[in-house]
């Protein structure tokens, strides 16, 4: 879920070197903050149904610390390119950030969070075979599945944060029941 990049120190030598894609930018919002991506942002919210074995759990990457709210836990995902749809940007960033493959997610729903001058989709999906999520750049300290009980007992990125509890009631029943009980 990366909102903004940071901008002093080592991490302005890494955007430095760092291809620029359209779409890479800084847009001042209303809200009163600046958020990364002049065509907004996507993220990937990828579920694990429950099996015997272990909780049903979702994707996480624990962010670099150079970047923006570094340390914190969100989803993978970032600025979308122009003219990129929010799932095609969500897949990509993730194929990036975490090694996830988008042959093996299902998606099954979107969350915007539209602030008029700026947006952050999330995409919602569900592991479609195996999965070996792993950080793939260096934007991630750690990508991980975690649980969905203990999401909430991570360091959130704040908007993620926030958003989780509707995230998580929006995730398809098959994901927390498998049975379909």
């Amino acid at each position: 879920m990366t909102d903004q990049p940071a901008v002093g120190g080592a991490s302005a030598d890494r955007l430095r070197h760092r291809p620029r894609h359209p779409g890479d930018g800084w847009v001042e919002c209303r809200c009163g903050r600046r958020h990364w991506g002049t065509a907004g942002a996507a993220g990937l919210l990828l579920a694990r149904p429950a099996t015997g074995d272990a909780p049903a759990a979702v994707v996480l990457q624990h962010r670099a610390l150079w970047s923006d709210q570094g340390g914190t836990w969100a989803l993978p995902g970032g600025a979308r390119h122009t003219g990129e749809s929010a799932v095609d940007g969500a897949l990509r960033e993730s194929a990036e950030e975490a090694g996830i493959e988008p042959a093996s997610v299902r998606v099954v729903g979107e969350h915007v969070l539209d602030h008029t001058d700026w947006s952050y989709t999330t995409v919602v999906a569900v592991a479609d075979g195996p999965v070996d999520a792993r950080p793939t750049d260096d934007e991630s300290l750690a990508v991980d599945w975690v649980p969905l009980d203990d999401v909430a007992d991570l360091p959130l990125l704040p908007a993620f944060a926030e958003a989780w509890p509707v995230l998580r009631a929006g995730l398809p029943p098959e994901v927390e029941d498998p049975a379909g009980r």
